[in-house]
């Protein structure tokens, strides 16, 4: 199985923000325009780009969708984007308006049956299923809240019914720069027999060539947001390493 490196744009009130920890009150802006962020990703190689809408996660509804479709239509480069996506409005606004891949995150735990109908209506490649997770549970909610529910045991029913894609972020590691949970992730990609892309807390490419040595187990790609924006890690480079 290849490996996808995805560079993140994290979006809020139009700018491209990181958040540390999905903690709102800890945002730092890294540019005016998601548009042309996403430029520079695809000139230095990016052939997917991986969009989430602060705002819409929210708010419960798309907010910034405008920016996510000029890019989808704009540029040559995949995209994919999580956020506030919670009817079947929303998964058929982007579908059909030239996204690749849209992510379900907390309506996963909240309305598993219409996640299920979603699989059955677009199949795992164009909908990933985003699990978020802290010590093992599923969070929700922007982070808020943490379930009962342990992302495995989900993970496995999601797979069961159709979902071929999770993105997987540990919570404890997002926007510290410490090093992706590498067991976590591929203990997921094992139990669903899924592809899983790991999010949080790659800091070096060192962290994506240890993420790509399970590439063979499922561990399909990783999401880079703050290490390309403070420099840690060059993209071009990183893309280039892991080909």
């Amino acid at each position: 199985m290849s490996f996808t490196i995805y560079p993140a744009i994290d979006m809020r009130g139009g700018k491209c923000v990181r958040l540390l920890q999905g903690d709102y009150s800890k945002e730092t802006v890294y540019g005016d325009s998601p548009f042309d962020m996403a430029k520079t990703f695809v000139d230095q190689g990016a052939e997917w780009i991986h969009m989430v809408d602060l705002d819409g996660a929210k708010a419960g509804s798309p907010v910034n969708d405008r920016f996510v479709l000029q890019v989808a239509s704009e540029l040559p480069a995949k995209v994919q984007i999580g956020g506030g996506i919670r009817t079947a409005a929303d998964v058929e606004h982007y579908l059909s308006n030239g996204v690749d891949r849209v992510i379900l995150g907390s309506v996963a735990i909240k309305n598993p049956s219409f996640v299920r109908e979603m699989l059955n209506k677009y199949g795992g490649s164009r909908i990933a299923i985003g699990l978020d997770a802290k010590d093992g549970y599923v969070a929700t909610e922007g982070w808020v809240e943490t379930s009962t529910v342990r992302a495995t045991v989900l993970g496995k029913e999601l797979a069961d019914a159709g979902a071929e894609t999770f993105i997987f972020t540990d919570i404890a590691t997002d926007g510290m720069l410490s090093g992706p949970n590498v067991e976590a992730t591929v203990e997921l990609a094992r139990v669903t027999g899924a592809s899983v892309i790991a999010s949080g807390g790659v800091s070096s490419i060192e962290d994506l060539l240890a993420l790509r040595e399970f590439a063979g187990e499922g561990v399909s790609g990783s999401i880079i947001g703050k290490a390309i924006y403070t420099e840690k890690i060059n993209l071009a480079q990183a893309l280039e390493e892991v080909k």
